[in-house]
């Protein structure tokens, strides 16, 4: 798939996740908080699986793919327009929250749920941490 194929909303939630690895770095606490955690998860938006890489609570890499047999504990996938109202500064009812967008039949999660909700508020807190660059984008 050629990027133009790519929806832009897709192309603009991959960019957002894509800071993940630099935005969890410059949170301590958050760090602290998943200091337990060792995983690797996916993030699909649309077509587009982001490959995610966690170690003692620290995100350090985010590859896009599309990857021939590369493994995840547990994947959450949702078209990049789903993702865009969850990672607003302030996401409408229905969007805040990985489990409301599911309830919606908005996001997909699979595979082994154990870690996921072991480290449940981790995790939340790590995919909204795009949040506060698209609040500073939307004020300048």
């Amino acid at each position: 798939m050629t990027e133009p194929d790519i929806p832009a909303s897709d192309r603009r939630a991959v960019a957002l996740f894509e800071m993940l690895p630099r935005l969890v770095d410059g949170d301590p606490d958050l760090q602290r908080r998943g200091r337990f955690l060792d995983c690797e998860f996916t993030i699909g938006v649309g077509k587009t699986p982001l490959h995610v890489s966690v170690r003692s609570g620290k995100v350090v890499s985010v590859a896009r793919g599309p990857f021939l047999l590369r493994p995840a504990t547990f994947a959450l996938e949702a078209d990049g327009a789903a993702w865009l109202e969850f990672l607003a500064p302030i996401p409408r009812p229905g969007a805040h929250d990985i489990f409301a967008l599911s309830k919606a039949g908005r996001l997909k999660i699979s595979g082994n749920l154990v870690p996921l909700m072991g480290n449940l508020q981790y995790v939340k807190d790590v995919l909204a941490t795009p949040r506060a660059s698209v609040a500073a984008e939307a004020s300048a």
